[in-house]
């Protein structure tokens, strides 16, 4: 039986498939600094492209390029107004820290001016200071420090490198938009044509899967932004709101509102420098906050969002959680939720049969007629 299904020709076809995917895959990897630009840019697009259509739809604008103009600077305003929600407020927190440490110095230091201070260090321990630009040491802590400096010569090219980067960027993702539904139809065209059903039908449940999973995760992070800003205001933490607003950002990433924990730490800080409490005390009860909310969040936010949004039940969303996790680690907490929805669908689709899929073609072959009728008109 193996040998009547596995025949010369099949096996050759194999092979020559294993052959262009490993192909495929060192190309792209060759390439990755240059391709990373291309793909970064269709994500943007990918997500910018439902506010596009919202622009066209909404502000009757029928001139694409127009739509994706207005859309930028839709999108740039929010992102300016949401910065300046949380930059200068925390230039004021440092400039504050600032003035604690220097009445600090003068109360328990007994100096009046840092200039004078230091000026009157130099004239003391002018010897010295000479005597150690002339020995061996400050030689050595010359040869050390020079890779350092070539080093901020080399970040700096980088980031003006970047800056090129992020224009190429910008630039691939207008083009994209501009034609964004003839370049989703056209790329299935790669495929050979018994293989596009499959392929059309699978990245269709992708794209469901991506914008519920988008959706529901923008929905949990609005949610943990506001839980935030009403936990710190209630302990009353310095910068409440722009801290809370800079959490839920950074959880549109599940999990990487942790960090967050680091100006956390600093705020908690400069309030006992201020106030004289404890530090541990002030600390200890910014941490409380975070581990209720969290608790919160991942017991009955995260399940009942995102189970309606992506038609799971909470206990698989949590054992998708769990599972990806462990086996991938922080990228698995990534894409756990839309890679177990994308599973169980191919699972219903092409393994159990649950989706019927005459009707579904029906369907589609209806609503494809209805559009070619809408464009004849």
């Amino acid at each position: 039986m193996l040998q009547s299904e596995i025949t010369f020709d099949r096996f050759i076809r194999w092979i020559m498939a294993a052959f262009l995917a490993v192909a495929a895959f060192l190309t792209v990897n060759y390439l990755s600094s240059v391709l990373l630009p291309f793909f970064v840019a269709w994500g943007l697009a990918y997500l910018l492209f439902p506010i596009v259509t919202f622009v066209e739809r909404v502000m009757r604008i029928r001139i694409r390029a127009l739509s994706i103009i207005v859309t930028v600077v839709i999108v740039a305003s929010v992102l300016t107004g949401v910065t300046l929600a949380i930059i200068p407020p925390m230039i004021d927190q440092f400039q504050k820290l600032g003035v604690i440490a220097t009445n600090y110095i003068h109360q328990h230091a007994h100096v009046t001016s840092i200039p004078e201070a230091l000026n009157e260090m130099f004239v003391t321990y002018r010897a010295e200071i000479e005597q150690f630009f002339h020995s061996k040491d400050f030689t050595n802590l010359v040869k050390t420090t020079a890779p350092g400096v070539v080093s901020v010569v080399t970040e700096t090219f980088s980031f003006i490198k970047s800056f090129v980067g992020s224009c190429i960027t910008l630039l691939y993702m207008f083009f994209i938009l501009l034609d964004y539904e003839k370049l989703t139809e056209a790329w299935v065209k790669m495929f050979p044509v018994n293989n596009r059903p499959f392929v059309q039908s699978l990245m269709r449940d992708v794209s469901v899967a991506m914008n519920s999973y988008i959706r529901g995760q923008a929905l949990v992070a609005l949610t943990m932004g506001i839980l935030f800003c009403i936990g710190f205001t209630i302990i009353g933490f310095p910068m409440a709101i722009g801290l809370g607003i800079l959490i839920g950002i950074l959880d549109l990433v599940p999990y990487l509102h942790t960090f967050a924990l680091i100006p956390t730490a600093f705020l908690a800080l400069m309030k006992a420098a201020d106030t004289g409490q404890n530090f541990w005390v002030i600390f200890a009860s910014a941490v409380a906050i975070f581990i209720i909310v969290q608790i919160i969040i991942d017991m009955i936010v995260t399940p009942k969002i995102m189970g309606k949004a992506m038609g799971m039940n909470p206990a698989i969303l949590l054992l998708s959680l769990s599972v990806w996790g462990s086996l991938l680690g922080f990228i698995g907490l990534i894409i756990a939720l839309p890679l177990t929805t994308i599973i169980l669908t191919y699972w219903k689709r092409y393994v159990s049969g649950d989706v019927d899929m005459q009707a579904e073609t029906v369907n589609e072959q209806a609503g494809t007629a209805n559009t070619d009728m809408k464009q004849q008109q």
